[in-house]
């Protein structure tokens, strides 16, 4: 069985000679933003538009790349069946690794107690600092967000941004068009032409890469200092060694089990890698990580399901960063959390991190959801955290980035439509 069109081909948006050449000045543009917010740290926060600009270009074509790989992806499909095991299969993927993810987090907690000895008192930190995102947190419900995932419209899925959204619209158009015969094949074309001048767009926005990393990172730095890491190091240090590991061990594992090797995989994806650094947002690199899973042999309905449906459901590093901060507040509080409460934690935090999938700061959104429903883990400690927050989500996204890459060609080898051979050629960076 095959998911794609004979007729269909991976997308070359990106010239093979550009990505070196992309990577290069990507680096450089991040060491000059760190360089800058350092240095001159009111110069680097006046740097923010340039960060967000790049950001809102690239989402600017989020929803068209999107609708476009997915409905045409479907509308190949010889099976329509395939639609609906692919995303099971996708989902159960998530469902397990993510949970491995929020029980790593709670171990390596347990372990290090990054927390430990700060003996903050609670009654002295300031809540109101944390109440924008207790009030999101509080807003967010399973109904609601099941309601919002249906658009008002057609084509408000595409204006307003909303990544589930699309994919619904898109699964829909793309079994529309495959049920609807001869006329559908006529729009089937039509959409295959416009796909190839989408992903020409992306590769325009993408040259703009290194300002929007600079931009950012000069941002970022600036406004919170390279100091404010030495209070919190602690935590810092334990997130980004566990995310690692995580990565390395059981993203490897699984990277190992398919057939490819995670390194490999993190070298054929260094640029998009660098972007989301230098952005702290993994979005900025999402029309990219679509492009190149096809590229690596990943079917175009595979990835179309997989990598967006990732977004929002498959977040790894936010999973690690929920449990392990979770019990930083609450040892650097003095609250001591029993094994039935501790279980409880980990519970809710299975729930609310998919309850808040998709929503913009969706990681300390969550933890704050997490807290209010575990009552021994005061919510004002966030504000503990709140100042190396920015640091953290570039890990964060990094680590999502990442699982998101493994969980394409691992739904895709569990489909059997994985083409090994263009996989063993991007990696071995033979294509």
């Amino acid at each position: 069985m095959t998911l794609l069109h004979p007729a269909a081909e991976p997308p070359s948006a990106l010239p093979t000679s550009r990505p070196s050449r992309l990577y290069v000045l990507v680096l450089l543009a991040i060491a000059a933003g760190v360089a800058v917010g350092h240095f001159a740290p009111s110069a680097g926060e006046a740097l923010k538009p340039l960060g967000d600009l790049f950001v809102k270009l690239v989402k600017m074509v989020i929803a068209p790349v999107i609708f476009l790989t997915l409905s045409t992806g479907i509308a190949a499909m010889r099976d329509l069946r395939a639609v609906g095991r692919v995303a099971g299969r996708a989902l159960l993927y998530f469902a397990v690794v993510s949970s491995l993810a929020l029980v790593v987090g709670l171990v390596v907690a347990n372990v290090v107690r990054p927390g430990a000895g700060l003996n903050i008192d609670p009654a002295t930190l300031d809540a109101s600092k944390v109440g924008e995102y207790t009030a999101k947190a509080h807003e967010t419900t399973v109904i609601g967000f099941v309601m919002a995932m249906v658009p008002d419209t057609w084509f408000s899925a595409l204006t307003q941004g909303n990544i589930l959204q699309v994919l619904v619209v898109a699964v829909l158009t793309g079994i529309a068009l495959a049920q609807a015969g001869a006329p559908g094949q006529r729009v089937l074309a039509v959409m295959e032409d416009a796909s190839a001048v989408v992903f020409r767009l992306v590769a325009l926005v993408m040259r703009a890469a290194p300002i929007g990393a600079f931009g950012a990172m000069a941002f970022t730095v600036g406004k919170y200092g390279l100091g404010s890491l030495a209070n919190l190091a602690a935590l810092v240090a334990t997130f980004y060694l566990t995310s690692a590991l995580f990565v390395v061990v059981v993203l490897g594992l699984v990277g190992w089990l398919t057939g490819f090797s995670i390194l490999r995989l993190i070298a054929y994806l260094r640029e998009e890698l660098l972007l989301v650094l230098g952005t702290s947002s993994s979005e900025s690199a999402l029309p990219a990580l679509i492009e190149k899973m096809e590229r690596a042999g990943c079917p175009k309905a595979v990835v179309g399901l997989v990598v967006p449906t990732g977004y929002s459901f498959n977040l790894d590093g936010t999973n690690i960063y929920m449990t392990l901060a979770a019990l930083f507040i609450a040892q650097a509080c003095n609250v001591h959390l029993t094994f039935g409460q501790e279980a409880l934690l980990l519970g809710v935090a299975m729930l609310s991190s998919k309850g808040a999938a998709g929503i913009t700061g969706a990681g300390f959104i969550t933890l704050a959801a997490t807290l209010s429903i575990v009552p021994a883990v005061p919510v004002a400690g966030m504000a503990l955290i709140l100042g190396v927050d920015r640091f953290m989500s570039e890990c964060r996204s990094l680590t999502n980035f990442i699982g998101n890459a493994v969980a394409t060609i691992v739904v895709a080898r569990w489909e059997g439509t994985l083409d090994r051979a263009q996989l063993d050629a991007a990696l071995t960076g033979r294509t």
